[in-house]
């Protein structure tokens, strides 16, 4: 037996022993600026309010928009977990609400070089957070960089944010088409959605969705489903400017309605989840 069988021999039993797996959500996009970490941010408040445990995963490695909107500076990240100094639960930093947040630092780039004692260890842990949220959110960076792709490929559910700036539409293709050109796309089962944010209506966010939806059938086969759109809201600009959460701040803003709509339907899909968070993390690694 291969150290590779072996490592998929600890992820399966470390996800067998977990009767329920936490919903795994991965946020991305094609380029920075478009509202991805603000997406990730108002999901997890929703959730909150919807009697769920949420802890978000900062995978975007040199940014820290999460810790600014939440006003809160990690004291660690997970590469005290891959030197085995912490588990898991003990770099978890609580945000507003109670909202869990993990810091990925510089830890992200210490992913891809791994022994196996280091594997265990992380996969033992990761599989704990099961136990302690129903809902992870992992916020990817933005672009077409090999660890977003790593991200997105190994999840179940993905969100893809864009907006309507022709910038942001090719840079939300050039990523499609990244996953589409990848012979592990299809066989994972990756389930893309797209949320329209910073639409001035209904009208441009469907204009959104179809340009994509038109470009990824016709040059790459595929389909990508819409999940909604956000409003441009002088609430939510405002509530971003003084590093602020708009659907803490305000509840009522029309921003923080559509928030709460998606969060819904989130909550209410059927869609099939085939892993836990440890399986997760060990495709990521082993890509």
């Amino acid at each position: 037996m291969d150290q590779a069988e072996q490592l998929r021999n600890i992820v399966k039993l470390q996800d067998q022993r977990n009767i329920s797996n936490a919903k795994v959500i991965t946020i991305t996009s094609g380029k920075g600026g478009v509202g991805k970490s603000n997406m990730a941010v108002n999901l997890a408040v929703h959730f909150r309010n919807k009697g769920k445990r949420v802890i978000i995963f900062d995978a975007d490695f040199g940014l820290a928009n999460v810790e600014v909107m939440f006003g809160t500076v990690p004291k660690y990240n997970l590469s005290k977990v891959l030197d085995g100094e912490m588990r898991i639960e003990d770099i978890i930093t609580k945000g507003p609400m109670d909202i869990g947040f993990i810091s990925g630092g510089s830890g992200i780039v210490g992913l891809n070089n791994l022994n196996k004692s280091q594997v265990d260890y992380l996969i033992s842990n990761l599989s704990r957070l099961n136990e302690l949220t129903d809902i992870l959110i992992i916020d990817t960076g933005a672009g077409v960089s090999d660890n977003v792709l790593e991200f997105v490929l190994s999840s179940p559910e993905v969100i893809l944010v864009t907006t309507p700036e022709p910038s942001s539409l090719t840079d939300s293709y050039s990523l499609v088409k990244a996953l589409y050109k990848s012979p592990e796309f299809i066989k994972n089962g990756t389930n893309v959605r797209l949320v329209a944010n910073k639409v001035n209506s209904k009208y441009e966010a469907d204009a959104v969705y179809d340009k994509i939806k038109t470009v990824t059938g016709k040059f790459l086969g595929g389909d990508i489903k819409y999940l909604g759109m956000i409003p441009q809201d002088s609430a939510l600009e405002k509530a971003v400017r003084s590093q602020k959460i708009v659907s803490i701040v305000n509840p009522n803003a029309k921003s923080s309605k559509a928030f709460s709509e998606i969060a819904g339907d989130l909550l209410d899909d059927k869609v099939s989840y085939k892993w836990g968070i440890a399986q997760l993390f060990n495709s990521f690694i082993h890509r």
